[in-house]
Parts: C-alpha cells; structure tokens; sequence
C-alpha cells in the first residue's frame, strides 16, 4: 500500500537476498513492479539494480578517517576427540539414525519430510552433549510409549502436525525453530505397525541406557575442550587480568542448562553466567542482554540462536560455538551479534568440532577452507556463508549426506571434493560480488571526496542559531509573546489566534498551544536537570510551519518591491544590484493542474554593475549587508532619479546571465541523470514485461488446446490467460509511454523573485556629505587584503595543506583548505579547514566581522579558523584562532567590531608567524 502511494520509498534491510532471485526480485517490485514484479520472466538472471539500490559488504565500509568501520574477526577450529564410551554412543545413535533414514524414504512425501527433520535434530543433538542426547531419547521413547498404549487398545494416537513437502528450515526464525523442534523431534516416527513401534522403543531404551552411561560417567571430551578454553587461553582474560565478556552459542536448551550449571562450579560464580533461549519472553531477553552489557559481574552468556536476531551484543569481542548450526546463515548471524558498528575489538570465534564424527569431518574441511580464503579475502568470507551451496546443495544436504553415508570412504572422499570444489578463492569472489548486489566500490579516496562534500554542506545548513534568529524576531511580529527563560530556552505566554488560526488550517499531527512553558531550538537543551522539559522548535514542529505561513502570507510583495542595502565592507563609490532568482527544470508529464511537472528547481544570486557585468552572488550575500536607514533612503533616492542604468533593462540583463551561464549548467545536470535513469528503466521493463506477456499468450495458447480436447481447469481458462497478456501488453505501453513523457525534459524561463539596490559604504558617505572614518583609502585597503590573504595561502601551504581562495563565492570565510589524508587525525579527522582572514595595519585596535562570518564560524566550530595578519610594511605576523565567537550576532545586525586583544585572549590560539 505504501508503495502505491508515496512519491519517495526507502527499504531498510541486512539481507535483502536470501540466495532465491525470485524472492528478491519481489522485494524489488515493491521499489518499482514493472521492472521487477511476476514470476514467469527470467528471475534466475540477476538484474541490474545499481539505480534503485546501494549496498556494501562490511569489510569494504570505512570510516572517515579511511579506516575499516568493523574490525577484523578471526574464527579458530578447536578439534577434540571422542571418548572410547562417547564414541561407541555417538556410533549406535548414528546408526539408529541411517536405518530410520532408510525406512522414511519409502514413506509418502510430507511424512518422510518430517521424519527427516526429526532425525536431523536428533542427531545435531547427539553432537551437542551427552545430557541434549540423553534427554532427547528419554522424552522420545516416552512419546512412542504412550502413542504405543493408545494402539494396542485400538484408540488412534493423535497425530502431529506434518511439516509438508515444501518445509524449509531457513524459513522459520530461531523461536520458531525451537519450538517446532519440541513438537516434532519426540513424534515423528517411520514406524507404522504395532511391531514397529515396538521395535523401534528396545532400540531407543538401549541407547537411553547408553547415554546415561556417559552422563553419569563424568566424561565429556566436548566440555573439557570448553573448559581448558575459559582457563588457559590468554584471549579470556584483559591486560587487568579481569576475565572477558564472552558469548556461548548451543543450539539445544538441555545443552544450554547443563553448559550453565558446569560454568557457574567452575568459576565459583552463580551471577558471573546468564542465558537467554527461546522459551523466555521479550522483556525478559531484554532484561538478560542489559545484565550482560552493564553488570560487571555477568561475564558469561549462554545462548541458544533465539539470542541471534536482532540482539546487539558487542559489549563482547569474544563468541564460542560450542554447537555448530547446520545452517550457515545461523553462524553468520551469530557472528553478527558482536561484530557490529560501534565494535571497537577484533572479534574471536571458536568452533567446537569433534572431527572424527560423520558430520564433524565435513565441518573440519569447510573451517579448513574458510580460514584459507579468509588469509586472501578477509573477513568478507563470513558475509556470504549463508549464501554457498555445494553442488547445488545446501550445507545441511551435504551434512545430512555425510550421517547416512559417512561410513563408505568413496563417500567421504566425494564430499571432501565438493567442500574443495565450492570453496575455491573464484567461488568465493564470486559469490561476495553477487552478495553485495551493486557495483558500488567505496574506497579510501571516494570516501575522502564524500567526507569534503558533506563538511562544505555541514558549513551551510540551517543551523539552530539561524532557525531561532528567524523565529523570536517572526513570531514577535506576530504579536506573540516570549522571553528567554535559561541559556537556549524560551518561555511562550502567548501565542496569537492568528497563529494558532493558521495551524487548523495547515496542521496535522499535534496542534499549536496557547502558551509553552519551554521550548528551544537546539536539542541539547530539551533536557535539563531539574528544568521542565522543553518542546524541540525545528522544520517541521507545527508552530514554526504556521509562523513560517503567516509570515510568507503577509509579506509576499516585500521581495518584489526590493529594498536598499549598505555594504559595510565595499569602501568604493560603485553600485550594484542583488537579484534573487529561480530556476527550474521540467518534464513532460501533465499535472492534475494542467502544468507540466517540475522534477528540479535552484535559487540563485547574481550581481549586476552599472556597466552591464553581472556575476554569481555566492551563498547568501545578503547576511553581510545591513538595511538603510530612513535618512539614507532619502539620500539613496534622491540619487537614483540621475541613474538612467536602474532602469536600463536590468532584470532582463540578469535573466541574460542566469540564462547564458547558471540554467545550462542546472538543465544539463537533470538530464544526464535522468536519461540514464530512463533508459535503464525502460529497458527493464520491456525485457521483463515482454517475458511475462509471451509465458501468458504460451499458457493461453496451451489451455485452449486443453479446453477443445475435453480438458479444463477449474482455476484458470484461456480467456483469463488471454486476458492478463492483454492487461500486461497495456501496462507495459502505458509505462513506456509514460517513461517517454518524462524525456521531455526542459528549462523553464528564470524568473526574478527579488531584487536590492546595494549601496557601498563609500558611496553611502558621498551621498550623506560625510567623511570615511578610516586612516587609508581604498586601494590602501585592497593591498592590506591582498597582502593578508598571500600571507595566509602561503603558510597554509608551508605546513602541509592545500589552500583554495574562495573570497569571490561570499560563503563565510576566504581560504578553503584542504587536509590531506595523512594530517586529518592531527584536525580531528576533518577534511577541510575554513579561514577567515582579517588583514590590518599595523596599530589598528579593532577588526569588523561580518555576521555571515560569525554564523558560518558558529556552524563549524572545529573547522573554523580566523587569521588575523598584522601588515607593516612588507612585514606580517599572522595569528590563527580557534573558537573566535561565543554567540550569534542580533538578528538585525550585519557585523560585529571586536577589540583584537580581547578577541585573541578569549579565544585558543592554533598557529602564530
């Protein structure tokens, strides 16, 4: 449904191939249904999702500073053998196993299915520990039992479920497993007679018997392994000696219990262990994990895979299987538990293997080979264990193959070659290629290139300081009433009817109050201790939208009426015009209005001179110019009746511009994206719907050849084929006519939403009859400038890093310096550095810095650097400093005049020269 009806749709998931393209390609639909959508195309082709999806393999994701984001993780094959009387068990419960195999086979389908299920639990937990096996045969043989009392007095046992003849275990959670597993593993028999039965329960208590001889022998080589582990291996314990958090996995509660019992005696500890299994509840499971990652005493937990889903346990760097899932896709997600983001460890797995088993041996070869293509591909060999298959068949396939052959040596070389065979380097390659779906490669040098874009953007954006700025001097004007209660935090005792007015009219969600007792707008002040909590003012919060509406409403004609600015900094006598102007791209798809819909849209500023030049505005010049005052209005207007230029064309001069050099560059930007977008897509959709079309004309065809020959189908007849090829040859016309629409791809006309008259500080002093309070003249002030901003490239560059000027661009500093690679940890791992430079002559007390300044300066204050370079003849002394400016200037204000010496003295001195 969502899909259906929202114009932008994120799917968020870790594994969004399960190793069926079928299946993926129905994720895929949902993203865009007739490229991806049926099931008679070719879904066994992978498909070419590079524009609709982004994913990455762990080990390729860095962090900014180019380091990898998750650790390394090791995996170790700890090998044991079988006592003489674990071995003599381990082999009268494997062959009670194959001849029961044997019988299933010659039983219907859904039984035999079940059946098998059963057996492959039961000999998983032959392979846990004696107490799972002895447990498993006791409630086994008691099951056949009582089935075998209800028999013989001819009332029918009840019967359990059947899985069915497509059950798959990968299809059920680890819960589910659990459960199932208690439901069917002590049921589900081959026997079908009386005599059967009770031949099947002498086997079953003999083997009970010898399980029981094991469990009460005290010799159980798989728990010593265990415990030599805990005790000697250095891994367990920190640098204090202090033993490690450390994460058991069993497959089998039993298993889980008795693991429990024999850690707690041998480290003297009833709290040290905990453990979580799928008969606890979900708070409960919560509960576990918080004890596990906050208590110091817990040290230990014992889980079965219930705790591998959705657990976020890397509180630990240490895991061990103490059981091994015969599905890999479990010893991927166990894995996942503590290698996450965040992990700060390299990560230790041990696998518990007792290799001279049947399944033991093939789990040897497969760990064998694992480590060998880890040594040449990383950790990347983890991600896609879920996904290999051996000969077309499933590792619980081979595993099952190894129980009920394992005997025959020809039989075990054969699967030894398979193992080899689907575990080569190419394979792999393979195989991590397909699992990370797109060809996206993230390496060192694209991530630096991300990490500059985003902390030029970061320099940028709507910060609190200019969201709250905009709103106390907006919502005052509105009438509202407010005032500052603690440091970022205001008090709301009025909102006006017209505010409140406007929220019914636009509003959803929560609506607008009467009165807030606190709100803010940076969300670290939300919170306060002993402070009542205060509502977060942000885009989106309601009264910020009614205000932001009103404000629009009311003072729509201001931009087009223009204003008069002085430029403070500009001590020439030359005018300019600011125009505020937006452009837009757009396609050919018509609108419910009629209008054609726009897929793009820029706002531009573009300054034009008295002699017709015009130039990019850069970003927001606005900010540095204050508004005139009454007085030089009038002085202002007076002069514009002798300047013919102002009325020269000059909104058409600045169309010119934006036509010639700022829409070609925005329209030729959408199109390459969108073409290429376009062409991929319809492309797509022909392969795939033209596929779907012939298989539904095939079936028509067949079935109607049916129908004349007597036959039919009560479900589908050759009109309904007939017809959904016909809806589909419609669809498929109807999007790639659509796909066509959307190629006509346009500028719009720009269009002036504004304009401002700036007036420069020396030509604001011609026109009042004053003097400029200055100690130089103009071209005095340009050499300082130039002489500071040399100063500046060239010690920037004398220590390492790559300066850029961009002074022109107006966008809060004049030096955009670039940090290379090497030098980021040294800048706390930033790729730029922003400067201000501040050229004065020597003996100047004072310094003037514009409010774009102070605000970008607040923005970035880690990566902002003002310079301040002292001139004296062809001398300089340059001083950098960090943190310049404790607050943002008041909302009418353009600049700020600093003492140095008291700028210098509060602020961190980085660099002086």
């Amino acid at each position: 449904l969502l899909s259906n009806i929202t114009r932008n749709y994120l799917l968020l998931t870790a594994t969004p191939h399960n190793g069926k393209e079928e299946d993926f390609h129905l994720f895929l639909s949902l993203v865009d249904p007739d490229r991806f959508e049926g099931t008679h195309g070719n879904t066994q082709q992978t498909v070419d999702v590079s524009d609709v999806m982004r994913r990455f393999v762990k080990e390729e994701l860095l962090k900014f500073d180019g380091k990898p984001l998750f650790p390394e993780r090791i995996a170790y094959t700890v090998n044991y053998s079988l006592s003489p009387l674990e071995a003599k068990l381990y082999t009268s419960v494997t062959d009670y196993v194959q001849e029961e195999f044997n019988r299933a086979d010659k039983l219907n389908n859904e039984h035999k299915t079940t059946v098998g299920f059963a057996l492959t639990i039961l000999q998983r937990r032959l392979a846990s520990s004696p107490e799972a096996i002895y447990q498993s045969l006791h409630r086994r043989r008691e099951r056949l039992e009582q089935r075998l009392a209800e028999e013989r007095i001819g009332k029918r046992a009840a019967e359990y479920t059947d899985l069915g003849e497509d059950f798959d275990e990968d299809d059920y959670s680890a819960d589910e497993q659990e459960e199932l597993e208690e439901k069917v593993v002590d049921h589900a028999s081959a026997s079908a007679t009386i005599s059967e039965l009770e031949a099947e329960i002498r086997t079953l208590k003999h083997l009970e018997n010898m399980a029981n001889q094991v469990r009460v022998s005290g010799v159980d080589r798989k728990w010593e392994e265990l415990s030599q582990l805990l005790q000697d291996n250095e891994a367990m314990f920190g640098d204090d000696g202090q033993r490690e958090k450390l994460i058991i996995f069993t497959e089998h509660k039993d298993t889980l219990n008795y693991l429990a019992d024999k850690i707690r005696s041998l480290l003297g500890s009833e709290e040290a262990v905990v453990t979580i299994h799928g008969g606890l509840v979900r708070d409960e499971r919560r509960k576990v994990e918080e004890l596990f990652k906050q208590d110091k005493g817990v040290r230990i937990l014992i889980a079965t895979d219930a705790a591998g889903e959705g657990i976020n346990l890397q509180r630990a760097h240490l895991m061990i299987n103490y059981d091994l899932p015969w599905n890999p896709n479990r010893l991927e997600q166990r894995f996942g538990r503590i290698h996450r983001i965040g992990q700060t460890e390299v990560c230790h797995l041990w696998n518990l293997v007792a290799q001279e088993t049947q399944e033991g041996f093939v789990f040897q070869r497969l760990f064998q080979k694992l480590e060998e293509e880890r040594a040449a591909l990383g950790g990347k060999v983890f991600d896609i264990l879920g996904k290999m298959t051996f000969e077309n068949k499933s590792l619980r396939d081979l595993l099952i193959e190894a129980v009920r052959y394992g005997n025959d040596p020809n039989v075990r070389d054969r699967l030894n070659q398979v193992v080899d065979h689907s575990m080569n380097q190419d394979a792999f390659r393979k195989l991590i290629e397909e699992n990370a779906l797109t060809d996206d490669v993230m390496d060192v040098h694209a991530v630096m290139e991300i990490k500059e874009d985003m902390e030029r953007i970061e320099a940028h954006k709507l910060q609190p300081h200019f969201i709250e700025a905009f709103f106390v001097e907006a919502f005052r004007s509105l009438g509202g009433q407010l005032r500052q209660r603690e440091k970022g935090r205001y008090e709301i005792t009025f909102v006006p009817f017209a505010v409140r007015n406007r929220d019914m009219q636009i509003g959803f969600g929560e609506p607008v109050l009467n009165r807030y007792e606190r709100i803010c707008f940076d969300k670290a002040f939300c919170n306060i201790q002993d402070q009542p909590p205060a509502a977060l003012i942000c885009p989106g919060h309601p009264l910020l939208e009614a205000v932001i509406d009103l404000i629009r409403e009311r003072n729509v004609d201001v931009m087009k009426r223009g204003t008069i600015f002085i430029d403070e900094e500009d001590y020439s006598k030359d005018a300019r015009i600011l125009f505020y102007i937006e452009d837009a791209v757009q396609d050919g798809v018509i609108l419910k209005n009629g209008n054609r819909r726009t897929i793009s849209k820029h706002i531009h500023f573009v300054e034009l001179k008295e002699d017709g030049t015009a130039s990019n505005g850069g970003y927001a010049p606005y900010l540095d110019y204050r508004a005139a005052t009454d007085a030089e209005k009038a002085a202002v207007r007076s002069w514009m009746e002798t300047q013919q230029w102002l009325c020269s064309g000059v909104e058409d001069m600045a169309k010119g511009y934006a036509i010639q050099h700022l829409v070609p560059e925005h329209f030729s930007e959408v199109k390459a994206r969108k073409e290429k977008m376009l062409d991929r897509t319809a492309k797509a959709v022909k392969d795939r719907m033209t596929a779907e079309i012939q298989y539904w004309d095939y079936r028509a065809g067949e079935l109607q050849q049916k129908e004349a020959a007597g036959k039919s189908n009560a479900r589908l007849n050759s009109r309904m084929a007939h017809r959904r090829a016909e809806e589909l040859e419609a669809r498929m016309m109807a999007r790639l006519a659509e796909i066509e629409r959307e190629r006509k791809i346009s500028p719009m006309p720009p269009i002036i939403a504004g304009g401002a008259l700036i007036i420069p500080k020396g030509l604001i002093h011609k026109l009042m009859g004053t003097s400029e309070p200055a100690l130089f003249g103009q071209n005095d002030r340009q050499a300082i400038e130039y002489a500071a901003m040399n100063a500046v490239m060239r010690i920037e560059a004398n220590l390492g890093y790559k300066p850029k000027d961009v002074c022109m661009e107006k966008r809060g500093f004049d030096i955009e310096s670039s940090v290379p690679e090497a030098m980021r940890a040294q800048n706390d791992g930033h790729a730029l550095r922003f400067i201000e430079v501040k050229g004065r002559i020597k003996g100047a007390k004072t310094v003037t810095v514009s409010k774009n300044e102070i605000l970008c300066a607040l923005t970035s204050p880690d990566q902002f650097i003002l310079a301040i370079v002292e001139i004296d003849g062809e001398a300089t002394h340059t001083i950098y400093l960090k943190s310049p400016f404790k607050t943002a200037p008041d909302f009418s204000a353009t600049g700020v005049n600093y003492n140095v010496m008291e700028l210098i003295h509060s602020s961190q001195i980085l660099y002086q020269e």
